[in-house]
């Protein structure tokens, strides 16, 4: 793979709507619903697959299927495949996750690739790179970070993520019972999550005024705002636990200040509600794009089976 990021911004796809906005129009037309591709043994199990690349391709191709109705028209906002469960069959598994994007990117489906990446310095460039680059198999609509080496390691992704209209998910509150004692270290004030969540207001708040500046560039015009119910978001979005969302006003957190999009997994068989998370999100529940990926998936193997279970979350969202 040819190393893109060292190519100047401009030869970069400028015919590209920015990620946030896109992600804005998917949300307004199929609804706030991420579904999760997450291939574990016990679903391929359940959906009599086998634990290989073929089960593995088999289950990603289902998903995939079941995301666009039969007219073409996508009825989730993005799909969402767990990266981890891929890479467990090697390079074979890798290839199928390879194939999953391609296809989602030529059906008009948003990808977000849940690797959960980061490092630092040149390492952190090669992440960028294989996730974000417009000439890597692996490029995705978005991927997920984690900023615990510090937020401004993170910026050889923020940055190329902003140059090739791709987007990027930061870990800022999640549910797992670990992270409480890194994400609320500091206290109210000085609270790391805190810190996560500021800086990646920051980071839109510039993008989405470069975008708003008057510009021939095709890749900015009219990528301002959306036609629909949200504001154009920026590139930066934000991983917020569905269910630790209610702990956000708690730490000083102002998440409808991020202007980015909110990835809450835990909606469904974690136990989070539409109703509970509007009480836990307030102000910020315009920006959110919840993930389910059990309740869903628990309704294969047929791609029909995942529809209905698609189209009952999307009504539970959307009431």
């Amino acid at each position: 793979m040819s190393s893109s990021f060292r190519r100047p911004a401009g030869e970069y796809d400028a015919g590209r709507v920015p990620f946030g906005v896109r992600l804005a129009a998917a949300m307004d037309t199929a609804g706030p619903l991420c579904l999760g591709i997450d291939p574990h043994p016990q679903l391929l199990a359940d959906w009599d697959l086998p634990d290989t690349p073929v089960g593995l391709e088999r289950f990603s191709q289902t998903a995939l299927e079941a995301a666009v109705d039969t007219s073409g028209t996508g009825i989730v906002a993005a799909v969402k495949p767990q990266v981890a469960l891929y890479e467990r069959h090697g390079s074979a598994g890798m290839a199928v996750l390879e194939r999953l994007l391609r296809q989602a990117r030529h059906a008009g489906v948003l990808t977000i690739a849940d690797a959960k990446r980061g490092d630092i310095g040149s390492t952190m460039t090669g992440y960028a790179e294989a996730w974000l680059a417009d000439d890597s198999p692996l490029a995705a609509d978005a991927v997920t970070l984690s900023p615990y080496l510090g937020y401004g390691s993170l910026a050889p992704a923020v940055q190329l993520a902003e140059a090739t209209g791709r987007g990027v998910f930061v870990l800022a509150l999640t549910s797992n019972p670990e992270g409480a004692a890194v994400q609320h270290a500091g206290g109210v004030d000085h609270s790391v999550a805190r810190s996560i969540t500021e800086a990646a207001a920051r980071d839109n708040a510039r993008a989405l005024d470069a975008q708003a500046a008057p510009t021939t560039d095709a890749a900015t015009t009219g990528a301002g705002a959306t036609a629909g119910a949200r504001p154009a978001l920026g590139p930066v979005g934000l991983v917020v636990g569905a269910t630790v969302a209610d702990q956000a006003a708690g730490l000083g957190l102002d998440l409808a200040g991020v202007r980015g999009a909110l990835l809450a997994p835990g909606f469904g068989a974690q136990g989070a509600t539409a109703a509970s998370m509007r009480t836990g999100f307030g102000a910020a529940w315009p920006l959110v794009l919840a993930t389910s990926s059990r309740a869903i998936l628990a309704r294969g193997p047929s791609a029909a089976g995942l529809r209905g279970g698609i189209r009952a979350a999307t009504d539970e969202l959307t009431e």
